[in-house]
Parts: structure tokens; C-alpha cells; sequence
């Protein structure tokens, strides 16, 4: 399928999208620039079907302190006027396939970019925070149908806008890739063995925390708040594909994603949708109620049929039903916001879930950007009533999230748009530039859950160390066997 002039939408020769992504990203032993891949790496007929792979992007939105900038320089105006004035410039139709993403900007909205907008607690930036915004602006997209075993290279020929000249970038981009994708798949590097994990909390720490929460749904505050704590530990360089490849290994997941940035490496394997917009129809899919699996299949099923009765976990679940309900109704046409699905199962490679389904359709003059600014940071990881919530979260963690329970997705130039929530991440401070020089490196990752009055806090600390346990175990010797 060709089709001329550009943007062009070429079908290639079918091949693993992570295995295209270590040939495409590597470049001279190093990541290449502002890679992002997207990654269905448990595959789905609908949730896990497509993955993105895109590199060396034309331009970069960040907002960091409240500051939008373009390649550095500061943009004028509020960071949402800012990115969207920058999504009108290169704005294109829908092109024909079926790949949803076919350029755009993609990338991560940290958790505390909740603060960007008007009706959030306003709160200070801290040092060492990083961006409330990345995107990387991408002129060509490798898409992969892992159901269908088909793959595109979408070349627009951005940010060229004189005809000819974007005709001649597109193709030679669209050369470029295919060329690359040719190459012998780069071996990994030294694997990522981490070891001495410390948390911000103690387990006593913790299980006060837990219980001040409880304390405020009790005075009336709150209905619940997703409580959490962080685990870091240092290492030496860490190669981002191998950090990925032990990752997806332990845990795939439908909404995975690997992010390398010169200054910080993000490795995710979500299983939670944020929101997604086609056209104008929104999708979120929050998830609140999970257990481990067994490898035994009747406990198995039992755990599974135990959640789906389970009175705190479906308690916690509809009230963020709920809440999305009324986020979604700011920005959708009324009568539109619907529940199509209530506490269903879903089944992941280590754990259950009981995820639920809110519709909507879009209002008449209002597009993605608003429907993020309506939304963030996602319900199911923040709690009811959202701003409340959000203001104990930060009393009682004590620290910033970052991309932790933010989101990371795409923007395409077409208005399409899909996030996850950042959820199962491990975030890597000192990114390409410190594992090209052979430097030291931070892991990190965040673990919480749901707290309602139905919470005992020591069982909610075991169940952060029961999740936090999947994520040690992808960096032991074991998990490389």
C-alpha cells in the first residue's frame, strides 16, 4: 500500500516490533536519540494489537516549572495553548490504513503536570522533579498489526512545508528506515542486575500512613486515595535495551513503552489505559482490584472469581467509575458518558484485574488536550474526590512522583490520541547520556493501591511488597535464565 505525494504510507516486510526496535534504535553501540516504542507486548485482539516504534524526533515539547518550550527555546503562552498551537502546525487527515498513531507528538505527562491546570492544588515544582511534560514530535512512524503480522513505515515529511521539499524528506526518511530495519538485530547489553532496594517508607511508616488516610475518609475528606511508596536503588550504565528487554520479559503487558531521552530512560509495562480519543469517541479504562495468579489453575480461577466478589475491590472500583463519569462529562456532549462495562475480569500474566469501561463523545469544539486537561492525572490512581485526594497523596508521600502515575502515549497530528497510565514504570535518572559515558544510574519505580475504609493497613503494605516483588524479580540472575 503506497501512497503518494506524502505523507507516505508504505508496507514493509513483517518482523517482531521488538526486534525492529533494536535495530531502528541502535545506533553506533548507543540508543539513538529520543526513542519511544510503544509496545502491545502482550498481545490482544483489541487492547494489544498496535505498536509504535519511533525515533530522532524533529522537535521536542517540554514543560518543566511551568514553562512550555520548543527545542529549548520558551514558548509564549500557557503550556496547553503552547502544545496545541504546535500540533495545528503540522495538523494532517487521517491517512488510510489501519494504524491508529500516524504521526504526532508522543512521549510522557508526568503526575504532577495535574498542577498545569486551573483547577488543581497549585504546587511548587521541586529540584530534581524533571519535566511535567515530554513529547518528542515525530515525522515517521513504524506501526505494527501484531495480530495481523503486518507492518507500515508512515513518512510525513515533517517539519518541511514546502511540497517538494517534504516529498523529498518523506522519502528519504522512509529509505532511511527501511534500511535500518535491514540490519542485523543488535545484541543486548550486559543485563540489569539491581539489588538493595530501599523505600521512602518503613514498613511502620508505611502502615501509619495508611491509616492517616483512613483517618481522613473517616473525617469526611475523601471517599479513597491511591497511597503509594518508591523504591530506588543505584547501579552502574544500564543498557535501556536490556533494561526493557528483562522487563517485558517479567511482566508483558498491552500498554508497554520504552522511552530513551538524554536524560532519563522510562521503561513501563502498563496494563491500564488512560484515555483514548478516535474521532470523537473517548475510551478510559480504569483498573482498581488486583491479585497475584497461581500456576496451580484451579486456584487460579478461584483468585479470579474471589475478586470479582470482593467487596473493597469493587467498592473502590465504582467509585472511580464515578469520578471518571463526571470528568468525562466536563468535556463530552451530554448523555453521552456510559459504563459499557462494570468490574469485569482481565487477566495479565501475573495478576488479575477488575477493570472497568467509560465511554463519551467529545463536545463540538473541544479536543484531545482539553479531555486531558479534564481528566488528569487518571482517577484510579489518584482517588475520590480527586483534588482532595491529590492534596493527602502529597502530604503523606512526601515526595513527587514524576512519570509514576502519570501517562505516556501519543498525540497524533490528526487529533488521535492514546495514553496509558504509568503504572509497573521504572524510571532511570541519567538516561543515554550516563550509560553512553559508563556512569552510575538511579532505578526507580513506584507501588500503592487503593485505600477505603474497608483497608487494613498491614495488608495493604503486603500488597505494595507483593507487587513491588514482580519488578525486583526482572533484575535478578534468576529472571535471566
Amino acid at each position: 500500500m503506497i501512497q503518494e505525494p506524502p505523507p507516505l504510507v508504505v508496507e514493509i516486510a513483517w518482523q517482531p516490533p521488538w526486534q525492529a526496535a533494536r535495530r531502528l534504535g541502535h545506533r553506533d553501540r548507543a540508543a539513538v536519540p529520543g526513542l519511544t516504542f510503544l509496545d502491545s507486548a502482550m498481545r490482544h485482539p483489541v487492547l494489544g494489537r498496535w505498536s509504535y516504534l519511533m525515533a530522532e524526533p524533529f522537535g521536542r515539547f517540554r514543560v518543566e516549572a511551568g514553562v512550555p518550550r520548543w527545542n529549548g527555546e520558551r514558548e509564549t503562552g500557557a503550556p496547553l495553548e503552547a502544545l496545541r498551537a504546535r500540533l495545528k502546525t503540522y495538523a494532517q487527515p487521517r491517512l488510510p490504513g489501519e494504524a491508529a498513531f500516524q504521526a504526532g507528538a508522543a512521549g510522557y505527562v508526568a503526575y504532577e503536570a495535574g498542577r498545569l491546570f486551573d483547577r488543581f492544588p497549585t504546587m511548587q515544582p521541586e529540584p530534581g522533579e524533571g519535566p511535567e511534560v515530554d513529547l518528542g514530535f515525530y515525522d515517521l512512524v513504524l506501526a505494527f498489526d501484531v495480530v495481523a503480522e503486518r507492518a507500515f513505515v508512515i513518512s510525513t515529511g515533517w517539519p518541511e512545508s514546502d511540497p517538494a521539499r517534504r516529498a523529498r524528506r518523506a522519502r528519504e526518511r522512509l529509505a532511511e528506515a527501511s534500511a535500518r530495519l535491514a540490519l542485523p538485530e543488535a545484541p543486548l547489553g550486559p543485563p540489569v542486575l539491581a539489588q538493595g532496594w530501599r523505600s521512602n517508607f518503613d514498613a511502620a511508616g508505611y502502615r501509619r500512613a495508611v491509616g492517616r488516610v483512613i483517618d481522613y475518609i473517616r473525617a469526611g475528606d475523601i471517599f479513597q486515595a491511591n497511597f503509594t511508596q518508591c523504591f530506588a536503588t543505584e547501579t552502574g550504565a544500564v543498557d535501556p535495551f536490556a533494561l526493557y528487554d528483562q522487563l517485558r520479559r517479567a511482566n508483558p503487558a498491552t500498554f508497554a513503552a520504552l522511552i530513551v531521552n538524554e536524560d532519563r530512560i522510562i521503561a513501563s509495562s502498563s496494563p491500564e489505559r488512560f484515555v483514548k480519543l478516535d474521532g470523537a469517541e473517548v475510551e478510559t479504562r480504569p483498573i482498581k482490584g488486583t491479585v497475584p495468579r497461581s500456576v496451580e489453575p484451579t486456584l487460579d480461577a478461584f483468585r479470579g472469581r474471589a475478586l470479582t466478589t470482593s467487596e473493597k475491590d469493587r467498592a473502590e472500583n465504582v467509585m472511580i467509575v464515578d469520578l471518571l463519569r463526571n470528568d468525562l462529562s466536563r468535556v463530552c456532549r451530554p448523555g453521552t458518558v456510559k459504563v459499557p462495562r462494570l468490574c469485569g475480569l482481565e487477566t495479565y500474566a501475573n495478576v488479575h484485574h477488575l477493570v472497568s469501561v467509560v465511554t463519551g463523545t467529545l463536545a463540538e469544539g473541544s479536543d484531545g488536550l482539553d479531555l486531558i486537561a479534564a481528566s488528569f492525572p487518571g482517577g484510579s490512581i489518584t482517588g475520590a474526590p480527586k483534588i482532595r485526594a491529590m492534596e493527602i497523596i502529597r502530604e503523606l508521600e512526601g515526595r513527587p512522583r514524576g512519570v509514576y502515575c502519570g501517562s505516556i502515549g501519543y498525540i497524533g497530528f490528526d487529533g488521535t490520541m492514546d495514553f496509558n497510565i504509568a503504572i509497573r514504570t521504572v524510571t532511570v535518572e541519567g538516561g543515554q547520556d550516563n550509560a553512553t559515558a559508563g556512569g552510575g544510574s538511579t532505578l526507580s519505580f513506584g507501588v500503592g493501591g487503593g485505600i477505603t475504609t474497608l483497608s487494613d493497613p498491614a495488608a495493604e503494605h503486603a500488597e505494595s511488597l507483593t507487587k513491588a516483588e514482580r519488578l525486583f524479580r526482572a533484575f535478578t540472575p534468576e529472571a535471566l535464565t
